[in-house]
């Protein structure tokens, strides 16, 4: 048992082996590969200095320093520990041994881990990215949206909000031989966007190989999977979903899902606000008092 505990820290254990033999700036990148693996995983020699602060040859000189011939057999190093599939149980403890036996610890914690999610998303290169995907989305012919497990639903929100707002659009939340019918779907001129995690299911390597065939952009939110998905996907959106190995965290996502929300409705403003219209007279001939719920009658 003690060797299925340790395994998940094999690249921590590595690092904290030499990190006292590391000068100073060294080790302050060292301890940004412990401590932000995503980061480190997903940014740039220079995006990491500049997040780290110290220099690109310094990010490059840590990694030898560590035993790797480059940084990117450290990446690799990283997204094998990444792609790990601990258990939900492994994964719970980790983060109560994180957070704290109190409920203001487990308050104030998870307040943490979502504000790096939204320093993220608040970056310049982020921003960009997400411009380009807001393009993709409103210039496609339909959308579709994927996301399995605790992903689902939020695929089923995001698909029920675009058309509300007058795009046309299907959630792909369903998983195994049930996924193969809204496939048939997905074809020419529509865009996917993705929820897609690590380890790379069967089912997300079906999705991407299928809206290759038909020439299909899509768009992937993963805090993991861009690196093994490049040469399929248009574009990335890396939303961090807490520390690794632990408790997977979702308000960053949702949080990206309600600004395309809005942004796709602010382009196509006049499309989003008639079909919002249409909404209400539809709910009110289906109940001709909905626009009186939650009133009181007053004696």
């Amino acid at each position: 048992m003690a060797e299925a505990t340790q395994k998940p820290r094999i690249f921590e254990d590595r690092v904290l082996d030499v990190i006292e033999t590391l000068a100073p700036a060294e080790q302050r990148i060292a301890r940004f590969f412990v401590d932000q693996k995503q980061a480190a995983l997903l940014n740039s020699a220079a995006q990491i200095a500049q997040l780290a602060g110290t220099s690109d040859a310094t990010v490059v000189r840590t990694a030898r320093a560590l035993g790797f011939e480059s940084l990117s057999m450290l990446r690799a190093a990283l997204l094998e520990e990444l792609t790990g599939t601990p258990s939900p149980g492994m994964r719970m403890q980790r983060t109560l041994a994180e957070t704290g036996s109190q409920a203001g610890d487990a308050l104030h914690h998870v307040i943490g881990m979502h504000e790096q999610a939204l320093d993220v998303l608040r970056r310049e290169e982020f921003a960009a990215s997400f411009e380009r995907c807001v393009d993709i989305l409103a210039k496609a012919a339909r959308r579709h949206v994927f996301g399995i497990g605790p992903s689902g639903a939020m695929a089923d929100y995001a698909s029920l909000q675009f058309n509300r707002i007058g795009l046309p659009t299907t959630a792909l939340s369903v998983s195994g031989i049930a996924l193969a019918d809204r496939l048939l779907r997905i074809g020419k001129g529509d865009a996917v966007l993705a929820m897609a995690y690590a380890p790379l299911y069967r089912e997300v390597d079906v999705l991407l190989d299928h809206a290759g065939k038909h020439g299909v952009s899509v768009i992937l939110i993963s805090d993991d999977l861009g690196l093994l998905t490049a040469d399929k996907v248009a574009e990335v959106l890396p939303v961090p979903r807490g520390n690794a190995g632990h408790l997977a965290m979702h308000a960053g996502t949702l949080v990206l899902i309600e600004s395309l929300i809005v942004a796709l409705a602010a382009k196509g403003k006049d499309a989003a606000i008639d079909s919002l219209d249409q909404l209400s007279q539809l709910r009110g001939a289906l109940d001709k008092s909905w626009s009186k719920r939650g009133t009181r009658k007053r004696k």
